[in-house]
């Protein structure tokens, strides 16, 4: 059943804070609710501002996993709005194009960007806007001209603005990272709910040492490490996910992770020494 229509009132989305904020305090201009969209809608969690992301299509929410483990992003706005509404008329004017309207009745439509990202490199803070869309669309010469008014209106803001196709975000890559970037955090799994820091810090050192043995396979490992340590079954697992999380196991990502092999698990050099970063 299709989505219905709600018409967005423009001063009122103002009002409610859409489109601004930070981090945790960040309100995307569209949510779900919002549109009836192409693909599949997802809420996820980001890991770096704790709050819930609201992606209106499949591709979106897979260039957000890769955004969530990039150790260089320390913030992504999704559905970031093109405001005010004026500029965004007054360039499309310029360029002689049709600007952004509800084909129902013809009104005007804040445009949006699906992310808005800011990076840290070499102790330097950048903004990068990007656009997230099939391939194919691009030859679509109505949305082409609608990304060129997105083009200059962050052009005009020295932010940097490209667009993402399909062929940006390796299908490995985001099967890898979603398969264990939501145990970032593993305070609220049942196995561990009840357990202090130290507890947690302690069965985590000791899967570690297990993890270390070659002839074992990760599967193997954590059947093994639930008997031995009396706690439900597949906690192993949930450790193992958690460790590549936080990147204390590295792994090739572009190889599709198989816990019934550990050839392409490689345990860094600070586990090795038990520096740990893992409260």
């Amino acid at each position: 059943m299709a989505k219905r229509e709600r018409k967005l009132n423009i001063e009122k989305l103002i009002k409610e804070g859409r489109g601004l904020g930070i981090g945790s305090e960040y309100k995307p201009w569209l949510k779900i609710q919002d549109v009836a969209s192409l693909g599949r809608s997802t809420r996820l969690k980001g890991i770096k501002t704790g709050r819930q992301h609201e992606f209106l299509s499949d591709m979106e929410r897979n260039y957000f996993y890769i955004l969530g483990f990039s150790d260089c992003v320390k913030d992504s706005r999704e559905q970031f709005p093109a405001l005010p509404l004026e500029e965004t008329k007054t360039i499309a004017n310029e360029l002689g194009i049709e600007h952004l309207k509800n084909p129902k009745n013809g009104e005007y439509i804040v445009m949006t960007t699906d992310f808005l990202i800011t990076e840290e490199t070499g102790g330097q803070i950048l903004n990068l806007a990007r656009t997230i869309k099939a391939k194919n669309d691009l030859l679509n010469r109505g949305i082409s001209e609608k990304f060129e008014i997105k083009r200059v209106y962050w052009q005009r803001r020295n932010v940097n603005w490209a667009i993402i196709t399909e062929e940006e975000v390796d299908k490995a890559i985001v099967k890898n990272i979603s398969f264990f970037l939501s145990y970032y955090d593993i305070d609220n799994l049942d196995a561990f709910v009840e357990m202090t820091n130290i507890e947690v810090q302690d069965l985590i050192l000791e899967y570690i040492k297990r993890i270390i043995a070659p002839e074992q396979t990760i599967r193997e490992i954590s059947s093994l490490f639930d008997k031995d340590m009396a706690l439900d079954k597949g906690t192993g697992i949930a450790l193992f996910k958690h460790l590549l999380a936080k990147k204390i196991i590295s792994i090739e990502l572009s190889e599709i992770i198989n816990i019934d092999s550990r050839n392409n698990v490689d345990l860094r050099e600070k586990v090795l020494n038990k520096e740990l970063n893992i409260s």
